[in-house]
């Protein structure tokens, strides 16, 4: 058995074949996570001393990455002692994940290729969560994908999912042709560790893609019912599509929300911003030193923006994401909007 330690000062054991994240989830130690495949690089720490051996490839890390220490929790064990630079959340009480069945109460056009779906929780459920995580759905085959929850919390026991068209999908051919309300399935959840932090007095910005508007959404909603001393200083959101339909839903009201939409493929006339959403946020030269990130959409934007943004100054722990993976690329779990 070895010990890890974080530069926060906590300490647990990890058994070799053992990863990291479970070893500190088996120590009640939540590190962040969210796919749990070594794709989406949410789970990315350093090494700072010792050894760790891969349990499976690191796709989320880039070569200089690796080279500089960095690993994945949730694919890394420990071959010795190990001290970890990691943004633990020791402190933030994530509430417990259930398994629980759950009908279909709407399925509804948001976009030509996003549905809007809602899903009812049994009566006495008491599903709670935090604004930004996401739940597993269970379809009547046992076929398991992962959708982030669009709504701040589950009013009269109902939860919202944003799903977009994936081409072959079996989950999406289900949601996009078969489904119908009161259909019967599973979700287990809630997951991840995609969700505000004390935010007060600091400039947030959201970076989102696609369907990745879903989480934000929620935070922006657990924004509005703030109190005054827990406000941000200011909130932007930059969400970005390939053409305007891609931008499928008003924001919630939240006061001052600055909202810039970015189209990658925008057509002659488009008076709003072009290219992707963080060099939109970069080109207006933002002071970055108070300001916090949080990214949800394609792995592509997840790790552009993360490089840029650090590079650019924006400080250590001050950029949180959720990169949505497509399922058949990942072999070791469900993925985060898959398909």
């Amino acid at each position: 058995m070895h010990i890890v330690t974080t530069t926060h000062g906590h300490r647990f054991e990890a058994a070799p074949g053992l990863s990291l994240l479970e070893a500190a989830a088996a120590s009640e130690l939540v590190l962040p996570y969210s796919c749990k495949t070594g794709r989406c690089s949410t789970c990315q720490c350093r090494v700072l001393a010792g050894s760790t051996v891969a349990l499976h490839p690191e796709l989320g890390l880039t070569a200089g990455e690796k080279a500089d220490g960095w690993i994945l929790s949730c694919v890394r064990s420990a071959a010795s002692d190990v001290v970890l630079q990691v943004e633990d959340l020791g402190g933030v009480p994530l509430p417990v994940p259930r398994t629980l069945p759950c009908r279909v109460q709407s399925v509804g056009y948001l976009a030509e290729d996003v549905v809007r779906i809602v899903l009812r929780l049994p009566p006495t459920a008491a599903f709670v969560f935090l604004s930004g995580q996401y739940i597993d759905v269970i379809g009547s085959e046992g076929v398991r994908r992962s959708y982030s929850l669009a709504r701040a919390r589950a009013a009269s026991g109902l939860l919202e999912l944003h799903v977009r068209a994936v081409d072959g999908g079996a989950m999406s051919d289900y949601w996009f042709k078969r489904c119908r309300v009161n259909d019967l399935l599973r979700l287990n959840g809630p997951l991840g560790t995609f969700f505000l932090r004390d935010v007060a007095d600091l400039d947030v910005v959201f970076l989102c893609t696609g369907t990745g508007y879903a989480p934000v959404q929620a935070m922006l909603e657990t924004l509005g019912g703030l109190e005054p001393a827990q406000l941000p200083r200011t909130v932007s959101v930059f969400w970005g599509g390939r053409v305007q339909s891609d931008l499928y839903h008003a924001a919630p009201a939240v006061k001052g929300l600055r909202m810039v939409h970015v189209l990658s493929r925008a057509p002659v006339g488009w008076e709003g911003a072009r290219g992707h959403v963080q060099d939109a946020f970069l080109a207006e030269r933002p002071d970055l030193s108070r300001t916090v990130v949080y990214a949800c959409g394609s792995e592509a934007m997840i790790h552009a923006a993360r490089t840029r943004l650090h590079d650019q100054g924006l400080p250590s722990g001050s950029f949180h994401s959720d990169a949505f993976v497509c399922s058949s690329a990942a072999a070791a779990a469900p993925a985060t909007q898959g398909a």
